[in-house]
């Protein structure tokens, strides 16, 4: 059922309400601490993992890529931060999308995110055991979902303030990144040739590969529940962390391809680390490996918060089960859903290598994201109000389908496979 006659003061406050029936959450976070929380999520592991495909596939177009990436990852934040502000529950896009468009298209945006962030999670932990004891990669992983879990357990207070000093460490080493690259002899601004040596479909591919490190502003409209004054916070901190995102992934391409240039880069495997080395200034390498492993665990520190709330949205809904619709009744968080949430992580980390799993979580964040911009499309039949969600959807459908073909196939059989479920589901509730 379709629940557009919510809209308005009445609607927001209807609909946060409604889903936050017997598990209410606190509202704690202001401006700053969404900003931060967004922060960690983007200038994360992304921008020392994604780089590299990008490059490889874009070859001179890779600063056209980010471009690109960045149109498509503003109009999915605009459109996401007018929906939370008038839906300002947990779950983000599951929410917007049971709202505006109806049951089945909110369980589908929920179900692509919670299955792609769920991998995602893996990666990331896998990331920091990989950096940190490349030995005991598993290992450290599982270490580090079941510390961060523990964190969030303890209120988004606590994760806020541990996403703060993670963002300040990983801003610090990518500035360094930046003035030893520029400041360096080896650079050569004649190595910024933009062209599309790679092609309108590498450029679009790239596109879609660096897309996974802007996704990080969605932990912001995710938090909804969480966040002070909703309406005001969310559409000032989204677009406000998108920007500082993007200042930082500008620098840090722009000033590593001055010295490695477009091949160099493509063919790196860990091409900050090399891009100091180029430099002259290879004492810097192991901060730039300690920098990588603490924006993994910033990612994987607000993924599992936005993986958590999601999950929670969808099991008031009965969608997931219900047990996972609690609120702990001191710290005020979804605890069991953090708890199967790290469970699951957990045993992925320890069992399955999921590091290539950027192009998967990828297609599955642009389909929740479609969503979004399809709810967002909804609230206003003005034009000025529809452009944004317009180019937001027909972006996120061609980046999702220009990604390498395994990454298509495996999200479009996940989604027909969620789409299953739900059919199941409703024939068994409704027979």
């Amino acid at each position: 059922m379709t629940r557009q006659g919510a809209e308005g003061s009445g609607g927001g406050a209807g609909a946060g309400a409604g889903v936050g029936a017997g598990a209410g959450l606190r509202r704690t976070l202001g401006v700053g601490d969404a900003v931060v929380i967004g922060l960690g999520s983007m200038v994360g592991a992304g921008i020392f993992a994604a780089l590299a495909p990008a490059a490889r596939v874009a070859g001179s177009g890779l600063l056209i890529g980010l471009a690109v990436a960045a149109v498509v990852a503003y109009c999915n934040a605009m459109s996401s931060a007018r929906l939370a502000a008038l839906y300002p529950a947990s779950g983000g896009t599951y929410v917007y999308g049971r709202e505006r468009l109806g049951d089945f298209w909110g369980y589908l945006a929920g179900w692509s995110f919670v299955v792609g962030k769920t991998a995602s999670c893996a990666a990331m932990a896998l990331t920091v055991g990989a950096y940190v004891w490349p030995g005991q990669a598993h290992a450290v992983a599982v270490g580090a979902v079941v510390a961060l879990t523990a964190v969030n357990y303890g209120g988004v207070r606590k994760s806020a303030r541990l996403t703060r000093v993670i963002v300040a460490v990983v801003l610090a080493v990518l500035a360094s990144v930046v003035v030893v690259c520029l400041g360096s002899r080896a650079s050569d601004a004649g190595r910024l040739d933009v062209g599309v040596s790679g092609g309108v479909g590498g450029v679009l591919q790239a596109a879609g590969l660096l897309f996974f490190a802007f996704a990080g502003y969605a932990r912001i409209a995710t938090l909804g529940e969480e966040v002070r004054d909703p309406a005001h916070t969310i559409p000032r901190a989204v677009p406000l962390a998108l920007g500082i995102a993007l200042v930082v992934y500008v620098a840090v391409a722009v000033s590593v391809l001055t010295v490695l240039g477009t091949d160099g880069l493509g063919s790196a495997s860990a091409p900050l680390a090399e891009a100091v080395r180029a430099a002259g200034v290879p004492g810097l390498v192991p901060v730039v490996r300690v920098g990588a492993a603490v924006a993994a665990l910033g990612s994987l520190l607000a993924l599992i918060l936005g993986v958590s709330r999601t999950a929670l949205a969808m099991a008031r809904d009965r969608h997931l089960p219900g047990a996972l619709a609690v609120a702990h009744p001191r710290f005020q968080v979804p605890h069991r859903a953090e708890l199967a949430v790290g469970a699951v992580v957990a045993v992925l980390a320890a069992t399955v290598d999921v590091r290539g799993a950027i192009g998967f979580s990828s297609f599955g964040v642009l389909a929740y994201y479609a969503v979004a911009n399809a709810s967002a499309w909804t609230l206003g039949s003005a034009l000025s109000q529809r452009v944004l969600p317009a180019v937001g959807l027909v972006g996120c459908a061609t980046l999702a389908f220009a990604l390498p073909g395994v990454p298509v196939v495996v999200g479009t059989a996940v989604l027909l496979a969620g789409a299953a479920v739900y059919g199941v589901r409703r024939w068994t509730v409704t027979r």
